[in-house]
C-alpha cells in the first residue's frame, strides 16, 4: 500500500508570491553582474594576438 503524501503547511509568503505571479507575471531573470574591482583592458587586442589565440 503506497504511503500518504505529507500535506504542506500553509505559508503566507508562498501564497502572496503565487498571487503576485498571477497578477503581475513572473519576475525577470537574474542578470550577471560584472566585477567592480576588475578593470577592463585599456587597448583592443591586435590582429596578431587574435590570430595567435585562435590556434
Amino acid at each position: 500500500m503506497p504511503r500518504k503524501r505529507k500535506t504542506k503547511r500553509f505559508r503566507a509568503v508562498t501564497a502572496v508570491k503565487e498571487l503576485a505571479r498571477e497578477r503581475v507575471g513572473t519576475p525577470p531573470a537574474a542578470k550577471v553582474v560584472p566585477h567592480k574591482k576588475k578593470k577592463p583592458e585599456k587597448h583592443k587586442p591586435t590582429l596578431g594576438k587574435l590570430l595567435g589565440e585562435a590556434d
